[in-house]
C-alpha cells in the first residue's frame, strides 16, 4: 500500500463516528431577536462564538455532547449562536457587557442567569445549561 493511499484511508476512518450524528444547531442571531425571544417569555441561551475560535469549538462539543444526553435542554431552552465577528460591536453585546468570543450567558425576562466566559470544563456548562433548564420550566 502506497503511504498516500493509507493516509487518505486513515483520513476517511477517523471520520466515520461523526457521518450521521445529528446536527444540533442552534438558531443563528439576527437583530432583535433576543429582545423578540426574552418579550415571548422564553430562556435564552447565547453562545457568543467565532469560527475560528478554539475555546468556541470545545464550548460547542461539550454544548452538543450536553443537549444529545437530555433532549429537554433543545425543548425548553432557545439557544442562539451570535457571531463575534459580525456582532462583537453590536448594542446586545454592549448592553450585555460581553468581554469576548467564548462567552455564554443565559437570560430570561430582565433577568441574567448565568455565565461563563471562556470556560470549557462540561461541569460548569452542564451547570448553566441545567439553571436555564430550571428557569425555563418555573
Amino acid at each position: 500500500m502506497k503511504r498516500r493511499d493509507f493516509i487518505l484511508s486513515a483520513s476517511a476512518l477517523m471520520a466515520v463516528p461523526f457521518i450521521g450524528a445529528p446536527a444540533l444547531a442552534a438558531t443563528e442571531y439576527t437583530e432583535g431577536l433576543v429582545a423578540q425571544e426574552l418579550a415571548a417569555g422564553k430562556t435564552v441561551f447565547l453562545d457568543f462564538k467565532a469560527s475560528w475560535c478554539s475555546t468556541c469549538a470545545a464550548q460547542e462539543r461539550v454544548l452538543d455532547k450536553l443537549k444529545a444526553a437530555n433532549p429537554a435542554y433543545e425543548k425548553e431552552i432557545t439557544f442562539i449562536d451570535v457571531d463575534w465577528d459580525d456582532f462583537g460591536r453590536s448594542d446586545l453585546v454592549k448592553s450585555l457587557k460581553v468581554p469576548r468570543r467564548s462567552t455564554l450567558i443565559v437570560l430570561k425576562g430582565d433577568d441574567e442567569f448565568g455565565r461563563i466566559v471562556a470556560g470549557t470544563k462540561e461541569a460548569d456548562i452542564k451547570a448553566l445549561m441545567d439553571t436555564a433548564l430550571t428557569v425555563a420550566t418555573r
